[in-house]
């Protein structure tokens, strides 16, 4: 255990969970309505759906890799600063989304930039406050209970933005989503850690390059970064992508926003259940099932006749499924390594989250371009359901053995 867990004083639990599960709740929720923007600015601008889907491609991307930075700076500078720095990031990008008229300006506002503040604004950096002020006996639940929040964002925000869009035009949508997300800076305020202050973190075992390395060459973190590839892919082609397939199937534009609200809601249950599970549960056991139950439900939905109903009942189902993976990934990955610099190898795995996504979003623009369906990539997300669920039964959950001389080796 690090120095800063064992002598800092700590955040109450309440605060922590208060404070973290409203960022999460406002950045995530924000950030899972994008798709209902796809027809609305590629009608407005002329532009394919191609250029909307590489935009958020780029986006995804851009959050996976700074959030690698963003994880080093929460993990040295304490979460406060980083979460500040995202919220206006997150409101200079929502402003260039609307205002931009060039693909090019809109793949770096809606993709790098706003990519950039989600880095700074969800989990890595949250769950790097919850792994330093929560004991291990409740962290997973407490991720559990992060999680959920950005599932209910997700229930709360997505039908507010359907709203906004329908009431006020695209473009005034996001420019009122813009001044929402500042709302972020006095809520970071409360999780200023005292460990933290003048800047520096306290004394730690390893250097950033030493527990890097270690966590690279450690088998059980290249399944878990693997695993949570194939959970990016699927969960942002089909919040991004969704919305567009049903009404290409005739289906209004209210079932996309019913349905990503019901897996906004069923998320709130399924993430809860697989933090407070990941406490008596083989978290390998959690991943495997989530990512096998995945594949299933998916192969159900493209087998029966499309209608609102069994959109809404796959809506709630998956919505069980949706980022409850995060709780056990990230739980898994303080157990095996500590907490001491958890943001960092948190924002590693998750960049690999990211990478899926990147090519979940884009495969969905581009195959649709090129085929009129979006049947192919559909396909592409149940196998790889079957393949993640296969390579997270041999995660090793146990923490790394460490040796006297060499901190920074591989067990």
């Amino acid at each position: 255990m690090s120095t800063f867990s064992q002598g800092a004083p700590r955040l109450t639990a309440a605060q922590v969970l208060i404070c973290g599960a409203a960022i999460v709740t406002l950045s995530m929720g924000i950030r899972h309505g994008f798709g209902l923007w796809l027809q609305p600015i590629t009608q407005a601008q002329g532009w394919t759906r191609e250029s909307f889907s590489l935009a958020i491609a780029v986006q995804n991307l851009s959050w996976g890799v700074f959030g690698i930075f963003a994880g080093m700076a929460a993990d040295r500078f304490g979460a406060m600063r980083v979460l500040m720095i995202g919220a206006v990031l997150y409101a200079l990008g929502l402003m260039g989304m609307a205002l931009t008229t060039t693909t090019l300006g809109f793949a770096l506002t809606t993709g790098v930039l706003i990519g950039a503040a989600q880095a700074g604004t969800t989990y890595a950096v949250i769950y790097g406050v919850i792994g330093r002020q929560i004991p291990p006996e409740k962290r997973s639940w407490a991720m559990g209970v992060a999680a959920a929040a950005g599932s209910f964002g997700q229930f709360l925000m997505v039908p507010v933005e359907g709203w906004l869009i329908s009431g006020f035009g695209w473009q005034a949508a996001l420019l009122i989503l813009a001044g929402s997300v500042l709302l972020i800076l006095p809520l970071a305020l409360g999780l200023r850690e005292s460990g933290f202050v003048g800047g520096m973190a306290p004394p730690r075992e390893q250097t950033i390059w030493q527990a890097l390395s270690e966590a690279m060459r450690y088998r059980s973190f290249q399944l878990l970064m693997a695993g949570y590839f194939v959970c990016g892919f699927q969960v942002v082609f089909i919040g991004v992508h969704m919305p567009s397939y049903l009404k290409d199937n005739g289906l209004s534009p209210e079932v996309a926003s019913y349905a990503l609200a019901l897996i906004g809601l069923f998320n709130v249950i399924g993430t809860y259940a697989a933090g407070a599970l990941g406490q008596r549960v083989p978290k390998r056991h959690i991943l495997a099932f989530i990512y096998l139950a995945r594949a299933v439900v998916i192969a159900i939905f493209l087998a029966v006749p499309l209608t609102p109903m069994s959109v809404y009942v796959f809506s709630s189902v998956m919505g069980l499924l949706w980022l409850s993976t995060i709780p056990p990934t990230n739980a898994t990955v303080a157990q095996i390594f500590g907490v001491a610099h958890f943001s960092m190898l948190g924002g590693f795995v998750f960049f690999s989250h990211q990478i899926g996504s990147f090519m979940g979003v884009w495969l969905g623009g581009v195959l649709y371009d090129r085929t009129g369906s979006y049947d192919i990539v559909w396909y592409i997300a149940i196998a790889l359901g079957v393949f993640a669920a296969l390579i997270n039964l041999p995660v090793r959950e146990t923490p790394i053995e460490r040796g006297p001389q060499r901190a920074g080796a591989m067990a």
